[in-house]
């Protein structure tokens, strides 16, 4: 029994062990990018030169940089839109359609988090131009639309599983119809799940670079932006800080849309009714 127990303590030590080191490989990098970015040297590197605010100062008054944070803004907010809307609709259809075919269409909804990005980026530029939009603001949004749709539809249908089946029978018996029930009643108990569905999807769009490479027109989008600034040595702590200040809304938005994940969940799990 002692040396079960020894034994146990000795894996859950190791175990523990590889998690730290995991999260120091994946997560110092990241940490590097607000360090530099208060260096005062173009140099990314040992020793720190001293403390500075001059790169973040040079993100304001920039036209290049202004326009393709609007591009990007107004590309999230549509395709983050409409990524929402696709999802409530196929998890739902899913969860409570009576056909093989919405099982079928939920998954294929959720197929291209597997296909790699240059795949699809290489697909939708072939089909855009097909069909004579060719690269521009509209394929972005459309090839966003296609990469985040799965991560609404996961979140969707996990909030939609959440909500006891009961109280849906319950609207039916009553005699509101199918969309009434969706609209007055699901739909209500779901806005926490809709609201997490869009922040994360637009994250995903705003941050989406190989869609963009391929589908990008004569308006850059931010990704774009950091890409292009990335060939002038000079412009690297630049690119830093406005790295970092990136990373500290992204790590805001997905914050806050995980807590609204869970405050759904949990308030389905309360008063399912």
């Amino acid at each position: 029994m002692r040396a079960e127990r020894a034994g146990t303590k000795r894996d859950s030590r190791w175990l523990g062990l590889y998690v730290l080191a995991y999260l120091v490989f994946l997560y110092l990098p990241v940490l590097l990018i607000p360090l530099f970015s208060f260096n005062d040297s173009i140099q990314a590197a040992f020793p720190l030169q001293g403390f500075t605010l001059q790169w973040y100062a040079t993100l304001y008054g920039n036209p290049a940089l202004s326009g393709a944070l609007a591009n990007s803004l107004v590309i999230g907010v549509v395709a983050a839109s409409g990524a929402t809307l696709c999802g409530i609709t196929v998890s739902y259809m899913d969860l409570y359609g009576r056909s093989p075919l919405a099982v079928t269409i939920s998954a294929i909804a959720r197929l291209p988090i597997l296909i790699p990005g240059v795949i699809v980026g290489i697909s939708l530029l072939i089909l855009v131009n097909l069909i004579g939009l060719g690269p521009s603001r509209i394929a972005i949004v459309l090839g966003h639309i296609l990469v985040a749709l799965p991560t609404t539809v996961v979140i969707m249908r996990s909030r939609f599983a959440a909500i006891p089946r009961t109280v849906r029978e319950a609207a039916l018996d009553l005699g509101a119809s199918d969309w009434t029930t969706f609209r007055r009643v699901m739909l209500p108990l779901s806005l926490p799940a809709v609201l997490s569905a869009f922040m994360l999807a637009f994250l995903i769009s705003f941050d989406e670079f190989i869609v963009v490479f391929f589908l990008a027109g004569t308006e850059p989008t931010l990704p774009l932006y950091i890409w292009s600034q990335l060939r002038f040595p000079r412009s690297l702590p630049t690119v830093m800080a406005l790295g970092t200040v990136i990373l500290a809304v992204s790590f805001i938005i997905a914050g806050t849309a995980e807590i609204l994940r869970h405050r759904g969940l949990g308030a389905a799990r309360r008063n399912p009714a």
